[in-house]
């Protein structure tokens, strides 16, 4: 997996501004967290998923900015449309935990898997080449803040 590819900052304004105005962007979210160094809200699209009863979310990247400042806060704010909530985030480090969770992102977030297939992560939605890709990845458990 190479570097943060050039196409995504712009990507994501777009997928920011969208949320911001109150327009519909199927399983995608807004997660803010804290910058390690700032302490300034940084905010980046995430698609939460649901396994046995647990949501959680994936950083394709694991050395992302976002999911570097999740693992460090261990705290953060989801917004859907213009809704806000407090969230909890603790990092899985399970591996049968997180192939679970890969596994089960196809399904659950179909127009995800595009993203894993441009970082080259997979190659489609087979859940099997997610379940082995769960070693590439950070996975994060969403918790309620409340």
């Amino acid at each position: 997996m190479s570097a943060l590819p050039r196409w995504l900052p712009y990507a994501n304004r777009v997928v920011k501004t969208a949320n911001r105005l109150g327009m519909p962007l199927g399983t995608i979210r807004i997660l803010e967290v804290p910058g390690r160094t700032s302490g300034n809200p940084r905010a980046t699209p995430v698609s939460p998923l649901t396994v046995e009863g647990r949501d959680y979310v994936i950083a394709g990247l694991p050395q992302a900015d976002w999911a570097l400042n999740a693992a460090a806060a261990g705290h953060g704010i989801m917004a859907h449309r213009r809704r806000r909530w407090p969230v909890r985030l603790t990092e899985v480090t399970d591996q049968a935990t997180c192939r679970l969770v890969m596994r089960a992102f196809p399904e659950q977030v179909p127009g995800g898997v595009p993203f894993f297939v441009k970082i080259g992560l997979v190659d489609g939605p087979d859940p099997d080449q997610f379940e082995q890709a769960a070693d590439r990845v950070r996975v994060f458990q969403i918790l309620s803040a409340t």
